[in-house]
């Protein structure tokens, strides 16, 4: 359908061209992102949301209206002014040039920034910002997601891997074993671990020295990361054989768990919580909008 009616406020109509001008650019980055039925279900999502968002500013351009304000027109033009000297340099025909390659008309632009301003007041003007959050409401936010503000435990690692293969011996996985002790041996003498991993090593980390990075106790199965997490910087784990493989560790450093105090953070989530207390009275407002109003959607 090249446009049609996409939903009924009070007695303005919403058009699919609305919908899909307010998408515009949504959307080019969700074509960027995703594919196929993804990308599907991403459009209908950014499409919902596009013409909830043209309801809702509909709603409170009713109530401006309704209410008898009025926005001078130096404002607007005041907020174009704005635009063309901080986006475009002051070149007031780049500006015009950009509209119309975007399919806009100087005077629609100019409608859509009234729009928002209005919407913008409206919000302000309805929702009062003189509540407080209070100590325990931040407290009790701060242990829910105490996860958030923490960082595990961490060592440096490095590490030499050696896989069992057949070679024509009786038994290649001792053969393998005898080799592993062998390395662990000149490396307890002080042989260079980055070089006997870039020798021996036969995993991904082995052309840069066998460094794993930091890792914390996600990162490795079970008894790896008992071995790795029980050795002080420095030190070499035994030769540990899991399934084919061998495995020789040392740890270069460790980090202990850190959890940022509340003190730090008190600050941070207050204004965390204020705003999403503002927001959520902002759509209880347009909740009680929504509901005197006549809004269909087609």
């Amino acid at each position: 359908m090249v446009d049609g009616i996409a939903a009924v406020v009070n007695s303005n109509v919403i058009t699919y061209g609305q919908v899909r001008e307010l998408l515009m650019f949504r959307q080019r980055s969700l074509n960027e992102l995703y594919q196929g039925e993804e990308l599907k279900a991403k459009m209908k999502e950014s499409q919902d949301a596009a013409l909830k968002d043209l309801i809702d500013r509909q709603l409170i351009i009713d109530s401006f209206k309704e209410q008898g304000f009025q926005i001078p027109d130096y404002i607007i033009e005041d907020r174009i002014q704005n635009i063309i000297r901080e986006e475009f340099g002051g070149d007031r025909i780049a500006f015009v040039r950009t509209l119309r390659a975007q399919g806009f008309s100087l005077s629609r632009f100019r409608e859509i920034e009234r729009e928002k301003i209005i919407v913008q007041a409206m919000r302000q003007r309805a929702v009062r910002s003189d509540f407080v959050i209070s100590p325990d409401k931040v407290e009790s936010f701060y242990r829910r997601n105490l996860s958030e503000y923490s960082s595990p435990e961490e060592v440096r690692l490095s590490m030499i891997v050696l896989r069992v293969e057949e070679d024509g011996s009786d038994d290649p996985a001792a053969a393998k074993r005898s080799m592993a002790e062998e390395i662990r041996g000149k490396l307890a003498d002080g042989a260079d671990f980055a070089g006997m991993a870039q020798m021996y090593s036969e995993d991904s980390t082995a052309e840069i020295g066998g460094d794993w990075g930091w890792i914390d106790r996600k990162t490795l199965n079970q008894e790896l990361n008992n071995a790795a997490f029980s050795l002080q910087p420095g030190q070499l784990s035994r030769v540990i054989q899991l399934g084919d493989s061998f495995y020789i560790m040392r740890v270069e450093a460790r980090k202990a768990a850190v959890t940022q105090p509340l003190a730090e953070l008190r600050d941070e989530i207050s204004k965390k919580l204020f705003e999403e207390e503002r927001l959520r009275l902002q759509e209880q407002w347009i909740e009680t909008l929504r509901e005197k109003a006549y809004v269909k959607v087609y």
